[in-house]
């Protein structure tokens, strides 16, 4: 994939409202995150306004990790809007293979057809019907492990679907592509994935979803490279990330995104 750069040019130049119904653990990190980046957060879940709010956003992310019944219901509602505006939007499926309550939810939102589905390899494999195991959100499974899967998932529903790990893989159920880039501290920080998903929505706006997908992912594994390389442990990590999300722009991408398609 040539110039991943100038999905990251378009996106600041739109400067997207990310409507994210998230996490409480990711609330907080996730509006810097998208902010750092170049896009607009709003963190919206009452279900009382969604459905209103939903069609003033340019993409919306959905993240199952602290669900409840009124946010599932939320969640639905924001998706069937979604899909009725022809609005992008990502599914982080959060440990949906953990409990029962989890996978009815994520079978619901993947019929309601989400343009990108992000998450680890044990919630691809367990959103794609198959025996996975997980320790709360962390994968258990190595990323290669749910290729296969992935690219199942991603005929089904039509979606893009984004294995993020040490090297992510990325279909759309026809083309693939890997992204090598990243670092061994972003896992420590807590949020970080569920930030990815925000990010991943931001790029979406009017882009394609395959190309857009992967150059987001790109841009995200390359800051965290940047960050890796000044800080001193978890702490000045996450500073140095949001430093280097902020800095980063579409010439260093283009110079650094390590993308291959398969």
């Amino acid at each position: 994939m040539e110039n991943p750069g100038t999905y990251l040019a378009a996106m600041r130049h739109t400067a997207p409202l990310v409507h994210n119904i998230t996490n409480y653990v990711a609330m907080n990190v996730m509006a810097n995150v998208l902010l750092a980046a170049g896009a607009s957060p709003a963190m919206v879940h009452a279900r009382e306004e969604v459905a209103e709010f939903t069609p003033i956003a340019q993409a919306l992310s959905i993240n199952i990790g602290t669900i409840s019944p009124h946010w599932a219901e939320a969640m639905e509602m924001a998706a069937t809007v979604a899909g009725a505006q022809s609005l992008p939007w990502v599914l982080d499926p959060v440990a949906v293979g953990a409990t029962g309550y989890r996978r009815a939810l994520g079978a619901r939102l993947v019929a309601l057809r989400p343009t990108v589905i992000r998450g680890n390899a044990s919630e691809i494999l367990a959103l794609a019907g198959a025996t996975a195991a997980g320790k709360g959100a962390d994968a258990t499974e190595s990323v290669e492990t749910a290729e296969t899967a992935a690219r199942a998932l991603a005929r089904s529903c039509g979606a893009v679907v984004a294995v993020t790990g040490e090297v992510d893989f990325v279909t759309d159920g026809k083309c693939a592509a890997r992204v090598a880039n990243g670092h061994a501290m972003m896992p420590r920080v807590t949020a970080l994935g569920c930030s990815l998903t925000g990010v991943a929505a931001a790029f979406l706006t009017g882009q394609d979803p395959f190309e857009a997908t992967v150059a987001a992912l790109a841009y995200y594994g390359l800051a965290g490279e940047h960050a890796g390389a000044t800080a001193q442990g978890p702490g000045s990590f996450q500073t140095a990330f949001l430093d280097a999300l902020y800095t980063l722009d579409a010439a260093a991408l283009d110079a650094g995104a390590r993308i291959s398609l398969t």
